[in-house]
């Protein structure tokens, strides 16, 4: 069993960061996975149902001088949680924040770590996706989350991964990658040398249904690609880390190849998408959460593409 550090936010530690007497009451979990490895769970909600900028995976790294963060959650509160749960376990400074893809509940976090100044890493087309999508998403943000939205600013990054970069926190090194459009356009994964452990963002899902967003051919080849090399643990960016590698990847590859086979068909059969949405991938429909709403959205992203081939 993993063991956990529940991390309470103390109120003289947040008030020292600026942070409200309300955050302070709030709890906020991190697992350790490995050693100087720390991951915190965001709950299982969609975006349009009872989303409060908690979602996704964050994960903390922490080598002999600095501290890496990926993933700071979808809101500066998230991201202050976030910094204030560290600050219980080191005062080693972050030296660096790596997004691992463009979307909003892994990014607004950011606005946290600034008074930090660490590098803030990202594939590089994230900082040009950033921005093109910043009016959306900060209206989003501020939609869903209120006065936390306001906060959460777009921050992008510093330094770009165009294909690979090696980290040093002393002690232990995080190799990152750049990989071609699958989940999105923006999709890094890192490595972490020193316990084998491959942070994959979102291409890779654990518990709830996985999303595509950009190309679902190019997401089946990136996670073939992953499989090739042997990890000993694996954080998705939705769900709980696994040791057991053949399931964590081989159950995303399973019903990513499922709704390319029937989405396939239905175009060949002539099947609308919107009667499509209602058929494809449902052998997969009990194995995930939020099948229905996220299995809908992947059709809607897939068909149009698929139309083309």
């Amino acid at each position: 069993m993993l063991s956990k550090i529940s991390l309470l936010c103390l109120g003289l530690v947040c008030t020292s960061m600026g942070v409200s007497a309300e955050l302070a009451q709030t709890s906020f979990e991190l697992s350790t996975i490995a050693e100087g490895v720390y991951v915190h769970h965001g709950q299982h909600l969609d975006i349009d149902d009872g989303y409060q900028g908690d979602i996704c995976n964050l994960s903390v790294i922490i080598g002999n001088t600095g501290v890496a963060v990926i993933d700071t959650g979808g809101s500066k509160r998230t991201g202050m949680q976030l910094l204030a749960a560290i600050r219980r376990l080191t005062a080693l400074p972050v030296r660096y924040v790596i997004n691992t893809h463009v979307h909003p509940d892994h990014t607004y976090g950011n606005a946290a770590f600034v008074g930090e100044h660490p590098e803030f890493i990202g594939h590089d087309k994230l900082a040009k996706q950033m921005l093109t999508r910043q009016a959306q998403y900060e209206k989003l943000n501020q939609r869903l989350l209120g006065a936390d939205g306001t906060d959460s600013l777009t921050i992008v990054p510093t330094q770009a991964v165009q294909t690979q970069l090696t980290l040093d926190l002393g002690g232990r090194t995080l190799t990152v990658q750049a990989h071609p459009m699958a989940h999105t356009q923006t999709d890094i994964s890192v490595v972490d040398d020193k316990t084998n452990t491959l942070f994959a963002g979102d291409l890779i899902f654990a518990e709830r249904t996985p999303v595509i967003e950009s190309d679902l051919n190019g997401l089946i080849a990136v996670l073939e690609h992953l499989n090739q090399q042997q990890f000993s643990q694996i954080v998705p960016g939705h769900g709980k880390e696994s040791r057991d590698q053949a399931s964590i990847i081989g159950n995303a590859l399973r019903y990513d190849r499922a709704l390319l086979a029937d989405v396939r068909m239905s175009i060949k059969k002539g099947i609308s998408m919107e009667n499509t949405m209602e058929t494809a991938a449902q052998s997969e429909r009990e194995r995930w959460l939020l099948f229905d709403i996220a299995n809908r959205r992947n059709v809607n992203t897939v068909y149009p593409q698929l139309e083309w081939e």
